[in-house]
């Protein structure tokens, strides 16, 4: 896979980009994780979208939802992190969270990173300098905690 990577803000997204992005996120948190929630929550048209665009394929594979302070938490944060099953095994997961990183660092320089991780996802996050921050809770049926990182 060619993969470019490239930041956007809602207003700024095709209506193709978006329709890929909805589409890979309902692929794998709804249907894969077996998972219904309610994925619209009024908080992408006010985020930058973060992707990774296949050019073989034409497809988005890799994406994250980054927001700005006060909106999901107190502090910047990090969401809807999602790997295409067609992009994993590929280390394509780890240069996502590394790029969103050096992005939120970019956009909103000097806030702390929040993240509502999934559990099983824990040291996954820790390798990025995030730390436990809260007790175990569910959300749509999974466990999660919150995550910080203060670098």
């Amino acid at each position: 896979m060619n993969i470019h990577w490239y930041l956007k803000h809602f207003r700024d997204l095709t209506t193709i980009e978006l329709y890929q992005i909805l589409q890979l996120r309902n692929e794998v948190f709804i249907v894969e994780q077996n998972c219904p929630f309610q994925d619209l929550d009024d908080k992408d048209i006010i985020s930058f979208h973060f992707i990774g665009f296949d050019t073989s394929s034409q497809k988005i594979v890799a994406y994250t939802r980054l927001i700005a302070p006060s909106i999901s938490y107190e502090e910047a944060s990090i969401g809807r992190v999602v790997t295409s099953p067609l992009a994993r095994g590929g280390g394509f997961g780890k240069t996502l969270m590394l790029k969103s990183i050096e992005m939120m660092e970019e956009i909103f320089a000097g806030s702390p990173i929040r993240i509502g991780a999934q559990l099983y996802l824990k040291q996954f996050y820790e390798s990025f300098g995030f730390q436990q921050v809260s007790e175990i809770y569910l959300e749509d049926g999974i466990e999660h905690i919150e995550m910080l990182r203060n670098e």
